[in-house]
This record gives structure tokens, sequence and C-alpha cells, in this order.
């Protein structure tokens, strides 16, 4: 497998993860999607809104989107998780989209990240994703531990890359049509 192939896959692990992250998120009681809580952020729904918003950041800096910075600081966040899911899911099908445009070659070119008072500093593409899928995995993390405190048992997330776990994810791979 080639490094284009395993991000390519990444990609799609992400639509796959969110989703089984979301069903759980839209099956909370009320008032549990934004209940305080113990973790990097304060509520579930404060991480879901920082992983999109992030997700947004990178996606620019890598289309050279020229929106910068404000791609971050501009994001409005979802005060509900049902408008949340279906914008993260549009993001991972844009996200699956570019990937699916890259060449080889590609992941080795440099586009410009714009890092605000540390100045506008070229980054691989290569490296932006895999920073983009490390990022969102640790955040994604954060939100499975949350849901353990809540009515919503936490998904089975590392069901997606192994051969032997295809059994396990055959339905949703159909549904998501990957």
């Amino acid at each position: 497998m080639t490094l284009l192939e395993h991000l390519r896959r990444m990609a799609r692990n992400s639509l796959w993860s969110n989703d089984r992250l979301y069903r759980a998120v839209l099956a909370l009681q009320p008032g549990e999607f934004e209940a305080e809580r113990t973790s990097f952020f304060p509520s579930i729904r404060e991480t879901l809104n920082h992983i999109l918003a992030v997700d947004h950041l990178y996606l620019d800096f890598l289309t050279e989107g020229g929106v910068g910075a404000a791609a971050y600081d501009d994001f409005v966040p979802f005060d509900d998780a049902a408008s949340l899911a279906a914008a993260q899911a549009d993001f991972d099908r844009k996200l699956i989209a570019f990937c699916d445009s890259l060449t080889d070659a590609d992941l080795n070119r440099r586009v410009i990240t714009d890092r605000r008072g540390d100045g506008l500093i070229p980054e691989r593409i290569g490296d932006l994703l895999a920073h983009v899928f490390l990022h969102d995995i640790h955040h994604r993390g954060q939100v499975h531990a949350m849901l353990s405190g809540t009515s919503a048992p936490p998904p089975q997330l590392d069901e997606f890359l192994l051969d032997y776990d295809s059994k396990l994810r055959k339905d949703e791979v159909e549904r998501l049509g990957l």
C-alpha cells in the first residue's frame, strides 16, 4: 500500500468513525450533548465543534482556499447535534474527494498555512493530512470517553481497516457508499 492509498483509507475511516460517533451522540438524552464534562473541551458539543472548525481550517490550507486562519476564527459553532452531524458528514465527503484527487507527487507539495503571529508556514500536503487525521482521532477519543458518562454507550471506533473486522462494519460501509 502506498502512502496515498493509506491517506485515502484514512479519509474514509474519518467518515465512518464520525458516523458511528454521531449515531451515539444523536441518541443522547436532552441536556447530555451540552452538559459540562471533564475533558480538554468542557462538553461533547464543544469538542465536536472544535473538530469541525479545525477540519475547515486545514481543508482551506490543503486546497489553497485563501481564507487562512479565518477559516477557524469565523467558524460558527453548531448548537444542536443533528446539524453538526450533517456538517461533519459533508466535510468528511469533501476530504475524501480531496484525497481522491491527489497524486503521489502532491503529497510532497507544500502549501501555505496561516499561523497568525507565527507567519505563513509552508507544509507538505501529506504531513497536513496526517495531522488532520491524528487531530480528529485524538478528539474523537475524548468524545468517546465523555460518552461513557452518558445514556448512550460509546461506539467501537477501530473496526475499519482490518479484513477481520469487515463483518462488523459491512452495513455501515454500504450505507455510507464506501
